[in-house]
This record gives structure tokens, sequence and C-alpha cells, in this order.
């Protein structure tokens, strides 16, 4: 496959014309995170049933895919930069795969937890993708616009794989044996590895240096004691002294990480970078976006299954139902998805559609808290909350690399996600701790999630969601304005 960027001579119609080849076999790549994404939520309560553990337990297993994600985001997005985004694509599907077969065959709440997080590398990828769609189109004219299209094809595409995967695993559960049921996204990803070895082309990456190790234990110790924390008030209870002693000692912990980040020459995160007036709004928007996007996905599965007849609340759905209406929510997430340029400009900018997008995530979920007895009722609050959340995620990563210099778009892209998953790691953990009747964590013991712990999570996803509103509200005006893109800049 040619390189539109490998000669001086390469023209805008030529990047254009490698960007749809690159996106196209990219897209693939999404389908199977797309199928990851929607396959297992249909089913969880199944899971905790095979492995023999409550359902507010289960978001333990997000939790811990979420922080190992996070952890991984800044190495991996650095890598990219340093030695080329195709060659850490493939690490992370690699990586993605062995989580994923290891899941097929783990028996214990242990190993399965320990196969989730592994599997969370795949968290990586849109940014990975983004960022070479963002070095593609230098030469374009057009890298901005053209960035932020390719990104809504890829989430768009995303979405209706997750329709796909959710639709997959609601048919097919009460047929397979569980882990033959688990096993199918396993060879999705096999598959798409081969895909992103003979579809992309290498490219070298834009920077040069070193990884800062020092800074990435600083940044694994500081996450590893706040979930600690997190722990013990699950265990012990919001009172737990040792909980709250805990967290305290883990923002202590980021204090000494982001002085010794601002002092490194070669950051393993750009905190200057990242607290830019053009990027911090940004960040902070997608760490409070992944509130709801990530955090609220369990407990909206397990509320769906429970059966009102007997713990007063709930939509009584099988596991079928629940894909269909994983599915048609999903429909409104690739709705916004792939109209966000048409949206952008009926709006008059990025940032008003952004503002506007976090929004009806926080209506959708405001809804929750009067309307949450009848099917009819769940499909508005996720549509409306579904077409705020597809714009976010296909709009937040061309954000952060139109703000971001050419050698630093694979780790602002990358953080997007990363402080989107730390977001959405700590509100599972805060979630698991809402939805909890007791402080065991007995994998053999039968908990109920209370009502008043549903409606904590809502209020939750709520706030999050206006308050990334302000956030947004507060950034530059040329923050998400299209910048014209000089040609000498090498490819």
């Amino acid at each position: 496959m040619s390189n539109p960027l490998s000669t001086a001579s390469s023209k805008a119609p030529e990047a254009v014309t490698g960007l749809a080849a690159v996106v196209g076999f990219l897209v693939l790549v999404e389908v199977a995170s797309g199928i990851l994404q929607g396959y297992y939520t249909p089913i969880y309560p199944q899971i905790a049933e095979h492995l023999s553990i409550s359902e507010g337990d289960v978001n333990w297993f997000e939790a811990a895919q979420l922080i190992v994600s996070a952890l991984c985001i800044p190495l991996l997005a650095r890598l990219g930069d340093l030695s080329g985004h195709k060659r850490v694509l493939l690490v992370s599907t690699a990586v993605t795969a062995l989580g994923s077969w290891w899941l097929a065959f783990a028996p214990t709440f242990t190993t399965f937890l320990v196969g989730w997080a592994i599997q969370g590398a795949y968290v990586v990828w849109l940014p990975l993708e983004i960022a070479i769609i963002h070095r593609r189109t230098r030469r374009s004219g057009r890298q901005e616009l053209l960035t932020r299209r390719g990104a809504a094809i890829l989430v768009g595409s995303l979405e209706l794989a997750v329709i796909v995967g959710a639709l997959s695993s609601g048919l097919l559960v009460d047929t397979l044996d569980m882990n033959l049921l688990l096993a199918l996204p396993a060879v999705v990803v096999t598959a798409v590895f081969f895909v992103i070895l003979f579809g992309i082309e290498q490219a070298p990456g834009d920077d040069t240096g070193g990884i800062d190790w020092t800074g990435l234990a600083l940044v694994t110790v500081a996450l590893g004691v706040l979930m600690g924390g997190l722990v013990w008030l699950r265990l012990d209870g919001a009172g737990s002294l040792l909980g709250w002693g805990t967290i305290a000692l883990s923002v202590a912990v980021f204090a000494a990480f982001w002085r010794f980040e601002l002092q490194h020459p070669e950051p393993i995160v750009d905190v200057r970078l990242l607290s830019s007036p053009a990027q911090w709004p940004v960040q902070v928007t997608a760490f409070l976006f992944g509130i709801p996007v990530l955090g609220g996905q369990i407990p909206l599965s397990t509320y769906a299954q429970a059966d009102p007849a007997e713990r007063g609340y709930g939509l009584g759905a099988e596991p079928a139902f629940i894909s269909t209406l994983i599915g048609l929510y999903v429909v409104t997430l690739a709705i916004g998805a792939f109209t966000l340029p048409l949206t952008t400009r009926l709006l008059g900018g990025v940032r008003r559609a952004l503002v506007v997008a976090c929004c009806l995530v926080g209506l959708g979920y405001l809804l929750w808290l009067p309307f949450n007895s009848e099917t009819w009722q769940a499909l508005v609050n996720m549509g409306i909350a579904g077409l705020g959340s597809g714009a976010l995620v296909a709009a937040l990563p061309a954000a952060a690399a139109a703000a971001a210099p050419p050698e630093r778009t694979g780790i602002a892209t990358g953080m997007t996600n990363g402080t989107k998953t730390v977001g959405g790691a700590i509100a599972s953990a805060v979630f698991a701790i809402a939805l909890t009747a007791t402080g065991s964590l007995d994998a053999t013991s039968e908990q109920v999630a209370p009502f008043g712990g549903y409606l904590t999570v809502w209020a939750v996803c709520a706030g999050a969601s206006f308050l990334a509103a302000a956030a947004l509200l507060a950034a530059p005006k040329h923050a998400f304005s299209d910048r014209p893109t000089s040609s000498a800049i090498p490819g």
C-alpha cells in the first residue's frame, strides 16, 4: 500500500485516497472493539452465576480492567509516538487476544479478574487509530476536519459492532456452554491481529527520547493505593478511617507524580500539555464522561434484569431482550457519532456540539431517577444519553489531537481514553460499594443490590455529565478550531 505522505509531491487528493484505505482497515479493528464492548453486557448476571459471585461484585471486574487500561494507555501511547502507532496497535491486540482466551477458560473469580484486566489493552486501539489518521492527513490542508470525520466513522462502526456483540451473546447464552460462549470474542480479536499486520503500513514515530519508567511507577502506585482505599470502604463501609486514609495517601502520591512529571524532560504523561488551556477541558471532560459511559454499564444491565416481583424494582428482562435494549441504545450512539460533522456545523462549532452532547448524557441519566419502572422509559432515557455519548466518543480524541503538537498526538489522544478510563474505574468501584448490601467479599454470599444504590449511580452519572459541559465552557474558543497544517512537517 502506498503512503501518500512518503514523498514531497503528495497532493491532498492522494492523502484523502490513502486515508480512505487506512480507515477501511481500521474500521475492522473497531468492529472487534465493539464486539468486545457489547458482548459481555447482556450476560453479566450469567457470568456472575457461572463464577458463583454476587451481581455487585461484577463491578470489580470492570474496575480492575479499567485501572489496568489506564496504566497501559500512557505507556502504549508514548511508545506509539516513539516507534510508530501500527507496531503498538499490534502489541495491544496480541495482549487483548491473550486476555480474551484467558476469560474463556477462567474457572474462578480471581482467574477471571486477571483475564478481564489483561483484556483491557484494547482501550488504546481508538486513540492509536486516530493518531494514525491525524498523521496521514497532514498534507491534506484539512487535517482536523478529516480527523474528526475519520473518528466519526470509526466510532459509528464501533457502536454498530456493539449491537452485533450484544445481540449475539444474548441469543446464544441459553444454548452454548459458558466456556464456548466466552471463546467467541477471542476468535474475533485473534483475526483482527492479522488485519492490522497485513492491512496497515508501518510508519516511523515522530518523537524521540525514552520511556519515563519512574513516572509510570508513581502513577501505578497512586492508582493502586486509590483502588485499595475504595476496597476498604467496600469492606468496612463509608465510615472506614483506613479507607479514607488510604485514599488521602493516593492523593499525596498523585501530587508527587505530578511534580515529578513537570520536571522530567520526557514524561510518561505530559502534564504540561494536558494542563494547557486548550487541553485540560478536553481531558477533564473525558474523565467525567468515563463515569456514565464506563462505570454505568454494569448497573444498567443488572437493574434491567432484576425481577420487580422479587425486589420491588427492575425491568424483569431476559438476556435476549437485554440485547435488544442494548442494540437500540447503541443505535443512538452510532447516530450521535455519524452525525457529529453535521451537528458541529448546525451548532456553529465543535465546542458547542460537545457541550450539547454532555447535556444530553446528563439529561438521559437524570430521567432515570423518576422514570425507571417501564421498558419504554429505559429506552427513552438511554436513547437521549446515547446520542450525546456517541458524539463525545468520536469528538474527544480528535479535539485532543487538534490541540496537540504533531509529535504528541499519540499521547494527547491516548490520554482522552486514559482519563476516561480512570473516571470509569473509580466510578465502577464506587458503584460496587453503592450496590452492595453488606461489606463481605465472600464469593458465595447472596447479596441483593439496594434500590437506593441504583438511584445513587444515576445521580452521579448525571452530575458528572453536567460538570463536563461546564468544563468545556471554560476552554478558549480557539481550542477546537481547525488549524492549517504545514506541508513541511516531515512524513
